[in-house]
């Protein structure tokens, strides 16, 4: 392998869905037949779709990962992008062991530290202290060695009057600060880690990524990093990975890649969403439509800056509910921008069975917003319960504009939110 750490050999994971376990007999009997007495290929790897999400298939097998290839260099820092699903953390959970690869080989170099998810690896019952030796001793660690990272790992995670406490008594966010802190201090030579660090607050998020950055460049460990946050991304990696309904689309300089797929994810939200291909069965009340209409009093998705705009919810219902409706705005990045919901504002709509009702949201002017392509999510509750959630419901532009008035428009330093001001001297 060289310099390589880890290499991904056309790997691939094939699932089968619904009920594992009812009505599989013959595909096992024919399997046996096809593979071992005729050794032909496996038959019910050749019916496995790929895995997009939007779409219902005619296979009862889905790749959550077919035909990945990649090497990563020792040292190397590298981010894996996608939208949800796209594979990301099956191809973690592949590299970490948690379950094999159904097609390809995959080989790493050196001890793997993975953070999957929140309290990856610990035992409830156990405590912090606990846990801590029990990772180190699976990572191959003395109890020496552990002892001497024990205090580092306590302070980075901010847990010391919590660490003789059972772990089931912590919160999430202690939790993933301790899994991250062992993960990181018992020297893996692999770091991975998976979206859990959004789990953690600012402060930490800031502190784990300083970690990494420490890790790679001083330690000379290598780092696979998942994560929605395009600003994380690139602050902290090389080189991006784009994986795309279980394939990998995109690989390169993390800048070139964070950029294409930023762009994708324009393309993908300027063709908006098709409300008629929505499977609504069983919910409660849902969306109809929905839709943008500029400050200039015109449907479609170039607003101005200076001005506000309004929206169109339609929702119906099959029986008789209260609701609160919200529209949370994006930015491309997934960071929110700014959010309406009904409730923050003490409003409740009601809705008697069969009824279709179409809500209208003013968002008073002006915006003052960077120009750019933005995203809205839309949403309809009953109390606490979520009837109906679309992501990517509509899109629009903040068109370019001269803001201050000398000529200067709008750049990609600029802040998020532009105001007027001025200066004096004396």
């Amino acid at each position: 392998m060289g310099d390589v750490a880890i290499q991904f050999d056309h790997v691939g994971k094939l699932y089968r869905l619904g009920l594992v376990g009812t009505g599989t007999l013959s595909h096992d009997l024919n399997r046996w037949w096809q593979t071992k007495v005729l050794h032909h290929e496996d038959p019910y790897l050749k019916v496995g779709e790929t895995n997009d999400r939007a779409h219902k298939g005619n296979s009862d097998y889905v790749w959550a990962l077919k035909d990945i290839t990649f090497d990563v260099k020792e040292g190397e820092v590298v981010g894996i992008i996608g939208k949800n699903g796209a594979g990301k953390s099956t191809l973690l959970k592949l590299l970490s062991r948690v379950t094999s690869p159904t097609t390809g080989t995959i080989r790493a170099r050196g001890r793997i530290a993975s953070l999957l998810e929140v309290g990856t690896g610990f035992h409830g019952e156990m405590t912090g202290r606990e846990n801590i030796f029990m990772n180190g001793s699976i990572l191959g660690m003395t109890r020496a060695e552990i002892n001497r990272k024990l205090d580092d790992i306590v302070e980075f995670a901010g847990v010391e009057r919590y660490i003789d406490t059972p772990v089931k008594r912590y919160s999430s966010g202690m939790t993933v600060r301790l899994g991250f802190a062992v993960a990181a201090f018992l020297d893996p030579e692999i770091l991975v880690v998976d979206e859990v660090l959004a789990v953690g607050d600012a402060e930490f998020q800031k502190k784990a990524i300083g970690k990494m950055q420490d890790v790679s460049s001083s330690e000379g460990r290598t780092v696979l990093f998942v994560s929605h946050n395009m600003g994380a991304i690139r602050n902290l990696c090389h080189r991006g990975i784009i994986l795309e309904d279980g394939c990998l689309v995109g690989d390169g300089d993390v800048y070139e890649v964070v950029d294409r797929y930023l762009e994708s994810s324009r393309q993908a939200v300027r063709e908006g969403f098709d409300f008629g291909s929505r499977d609504v069965n069983g919910k409660k009340a849902y969306f109809e439509g929905f839709s943008i209409i500029s400050g200039k009093g015109d449907e479609g998705n170039v607003i101005s800056f200076s001005k506000g705009f309004d929206c169109e919810l339609v929702v119906r219902s099959r029986s008789s509910v209260n609701i609160t409706a919200r529209v949370a705005v994006f930015d491309l990045s997934d960071n929110r921008i700014m959010a309406f919901d009904t409730a923050d504002i003490g409003e409740i709509i009601h809705l008697s069975a069969g009824e279709r009702k179409t809500l209208h949201c003013h968002v008073e002017e002006p915006l003052f917003i960077r120009p750019g392509h933005y995203k809205v999510n839309i949403s309809i509750r009953q109390g606490g319960y979520l009837l109906d959630h679309i992501v990517g419901a509509a899109s629009f532009e903040i068109e370019e504009e001269d803001f201050y008035g000398f000529g200067r428009f709008s750049s990609s330093d600029m802040p998020l939110v532009l105001r007027h001001h001025t200066w004096t001297t004396e």
